[in-house]
């Protein structure tokens, strides 16, 4: 029986105040083996997320199955207001996670997250800055890789490919490379000519690097508009690549900042991670009201992502492609190599 009607029924919910929201998955299942410093290392990042946001930033916790002493932990971080949403799940799988921290809100700009980055100061300026000078990005890292640029970036090289800001440019931080791919468990034996140079594009006096990688990264929150419910993968699979895919579909650019932002932290808790400093000062409210883009035809998405990769990226057409866009001579030949011959 319903008597009466519901004053708030019809109410029409208030524009947000938030500029920026930040999803993170935490998938923890106990404090053993591989997880035996896990919930450490989130609280490392949620400290270090918490240290470097402004204001107006929305913080959505995702527990997608984890363990009850993180379930405590996480419940109390929510109870105490230093976060904004905290959803509990089973584990479905990490993107159908992240899927459920996006519904519910029409914040413009949202990063995703893993549970295992550190964030450092003036992270969020340097993200908006890159959307303010660059209108077609609609991701943008803060991480720097290895040959980002050959990985759903060809739409990016395909609008600038004539363009002399499009070329190989130092690397600004090559202690952040080095520390990410030692957090990831490679040993040191790759090309170091990775270490000198990435392809970049410059654009108002902003650089940026080609590509994104996506354990970190903000995107224009509008590409979801039409996402998928559900997801058949727990992790890996076909969901990271749904993540990177998305934004070739509004044929917008995937870019990392120039400088490096945050550090990969991985599964096992070292020293340093604890002797990061923040400054308060760098807590600037940022910027909104980006440029947005409608969804490309099937033609440009083809040609763009598909067709002109798979000839740009043929090993002698990439080594011309090197040449042209002023990577060293003395490293052209074996730029291919992440081995080096």
């Amino acid at each position: 029986m319903r008597i009466g009607h519901n004053p708030h029924k019809d109410e029409v919910i208030l524009q947000s105040n938030y500029l920026h929201q930040v999803v993170i998955p935490v998938y923890i299942p106990h404090q053993e083996g591989y997880f035996k410093d896990s919930l450490r290392i989130l609280q490392l990042c949620l400290q270090s997320l918490l240290k470097t946001v402004h204001n107006k930033t929305y913080i959505t916790v995702v527990n997608n199955g984890s363990c009850k002493l993180v379930i405590e932990y996480l419940d109390k971080v929510y109870q105490d207001g230093q976060i904004q949403e905290l959803i509990h799940t089973e584990n479905i799988g990490k993107v159908n996670a992240i899927l459920k921290g996006l519904t519910g809100n029409n914040i413009e700009l949202v990063t995703i997250a893993d549970a295992d980055v550190l964030f450092l100061d003036s992270w969020q300026v340097a993200t908006t800055d890159v959307f303010r000078a660059l209108p077609k990005a609609g991701v943008v890292g803060i991480v720097p890789q290895f040959n980002m640029f050959k990985n759903k970036s060809g739409n990016v090289i395909f609008d600038n490919l004539f363009n002399k800001k499009l070329k190989f440019i130092p690397i600004q931080s090559s202690g952040g490379l080095i520390r990410f791919y030692d957090s990831i468990g490679w040993d040191r034996s790759y090309n170091i000519d990775y270490l000198e140079y990435g392809l970049g594009l410059e654009y108002n006096d902003v650089k940026v690097f080609v590509g994104s990688g996506h354990f970190v990264a903000t995107y224009k929150k509008q590409m979801f508009q039409e996402m998928k419910s559900y997801l058949n993968y727990k992790l890996g699979g076909d969901s990271e690549n749904y993540l990177d895919t998305l934004p070739l579909h509004y044929d917008y650019w995937r870019v990392t900042t120039y400088d490096n932002y945050g550090y990969h932290m991985g599964n096992v808790f070292e020293d340093w991670m604890s002797e990061i400093e923040h400054d308060k000062n760098s807590r600037t409210e940022m910027d909104s009201d980006f440029v947005q883009y409608k969804q490309a035809s099937s033609f440009i998405f083809s040609l763009k992502n598909g067709i002109f990769p798979k000839f740009l990226f043929n090993d002698l057409i990439s080594k011309f492609f090197y040449n042209w866009k002023k990577l060293p001579k003395s490293m052209v030949n074996n730029y291919n190599n992440i081995i080096p011959k």
